[in-house]
């Protein structure tokens, strides 16, 4: 069994030497693979990523900036692992808890698990990302008869025969929305696990933003109607 680790980032170049440095340092019982997906960064995150290629680490460099749901896609395409798990750059999640999310894949009991943010409280989320977050959360649920807590969790973990065939086209934020309601119209169960979080601001380089969550709740009802 091999696990692959795919990274979209973009202008991380505060953040990309450490969070390669955490995902190197995770011990498996199981191989690993790591994908760096980098969505045409300015900042001096490409040379860096220069730096780091080894024998375990793929990077991409794409040659304009498309978003992150792209950014995962292409990912996907590059992977070589049973087992795929999504890693954002900007170090709000820990590595360490991988062993954890695979846990319940490698003994069988689901093909999806999600790490989410909430199931023990709001964990310094600020009170509108919170709320935009539950609301989100909600209309999955009511629209897909699921009871998740977390829908844009980063920590997304899958069987790749989960993806296999899924037809996703969304490269922004909204990606997270389109994935979980694809997997849930297939009939997977998804198991959620918590993890610990540490939110970052826009001052720190968080990139999400309110308009994202309009975008999010159409791709929802649109998956929901498109049978």
């Amino acid at each position: 069994m091999k696990l692959s680790v795919i990274i979209p980032v973009y202008n991380e170049k505060e953040t990309i030497k450490e969070i390669l440095r955490r995902v190197r340092q995770v011990k498996l019982d199981i191989e690993k693979e790591i994908i760096v997906l980098d969505g045409a960064s300015t900042d001096g995150t490409r040379e860096i990523l220069e730096e780091e290629r080894d024998n375990s680490t793929r990077i991409v460099f794409e040659e304009e900036r498309r978003g992150k749901g792209a950014a995962v896609r292409e990912g996907f395409r590059h992977a070589s692992g049973e087992i795929i798990i999504i890693q954002d750059a900007d170090l709000e999640l820990d590595p360490n808890e991988y062993p954890q999310l695979i846990a319940p894949i490698l003994k069988g009991e689901t093909s999806v698990v999600f790490g989410s943010r909430f199931l023990h409280g709001r964990k310094g989320l600020y009170w509108p990302s919170y709320l935009a977050n539950r609301i989100i959360t909600l209309l999955a649920n009511l629209l897909f008869n699921a009871t998740l807590t977390d829908i844009a969790t980063c920590y997304k973990v899958f069987k790749k025969e989960a993806i296999n065939n899924l037809n996703l086209c969304c490269n922004g934020f909204d990606f997270d929305a389109e994935i979980t309601a694809n997997i849930l119209k297939k009939g997977f169960r998804i198991i959620e696990l918590p993890v610990d979080y540490h939110p970052r601001d826009y001052t720190q380089g968080k990139k999400i933003h309110w308009k994202d969550g309009f975008r999010t709740i159409y791709i929802l009802i649109k998956c929901r109607i498109l049978r």
